[in-house]
């Protein structure tokens, strides 16, 4: 029997099915809030009268993962998404999946990206966009220390910039290849470049729909 609920509730209910499925990723408290019009106390209380009733689920106390679930409390469905960190700033020393400055989350079909710690980073400018991966994108990646020729990665530069490009191994350098020819390519050395992740998908996020405004009752 499908539980009763209001219609704040419902609201936001289907607002988060709509944004999961539209872009793979989780609101934030904020971007609920300003999204429905209203404060993020009303949205996190909203959230958690939603989990009493059963429709909705976190993947443990604190976290970040949620789980709409069926109006018969099915959790099936819900195993099918992961969620990975997007990762701010790439740190020397660390693994992607480890950085502590994140950017937020994304929830990916657990079907399509079946590795181990993978993370994500926005991409910035349109240095690849010959290989569809546009200004603004959400590059997922695998962590990997190595690379093989003509594989698109991210590579840390001096330790300090991160990049995303197409690798290919010379006699004496290191080339990072772009996709776009009014980007040239870039040599380096090899103790110039760390190889921190092979990408494997590319999200694009769309920014959804302006939503009526709605009073704070959930």
């Amino acid at each position: 029997m499908e539980p009763e609920l209001t219609t704040g509730q419902r609201r936001l209910f289907d607002y988060l099915k709509k944004i999961i499925e539209r872009t793979g990723s989780t609101p934030s408290l904020r971007q609920a809030a300003q999204d429905l019009g209203v404060s993020h106390a009303a949205v996190s209380q909203g959230l958690k009268l939603l989990e009493q009733k059963g429709v909705v689920k976190r993947q443990g106390r604190y976290s970040r993962t949620l789980h709409l679930l069926s109006p018969a409390g099915e959790t099936a469905a819900a195993q099918r998404w992961r969620e990975v960190p997007v990762v701010g700033r790439v740190t020397a020393g660390l693994p992607l999946y480890a950085q502590q400055e994140w950017e937020g989350s994304l929830v990916l079909d657990r079907t399509l990206y079946r590795g181990q710690h993978l993370f994500a980073l926005r991409v910035r400018g349109n240095s690849m966009k010959g290989a569809g991966i546009l200004d603004g994108d959400i590059a997922v990646c695998a962590p990997r220390q190595y690379a093989e020729n003509g594989e698109i990665v991210v590579a840390l530069i001096h330790g300090e910039e991160a990049t995303v490009k197409r690798f290919f191994l010379h006699r004496d350098h290191v080339e990072l290849r772009p996709e776009n020819p009014d980007y040239p390519a870039m040599r380096y050395g090899f103790d110039d470049v760390l190889i921190q992740g092979r990408v494997v998908g590319i999200q694009r996020i769309l920014h959804p729909k302006q939503l009526p405004k709605a009073h704070e009752n959930m």
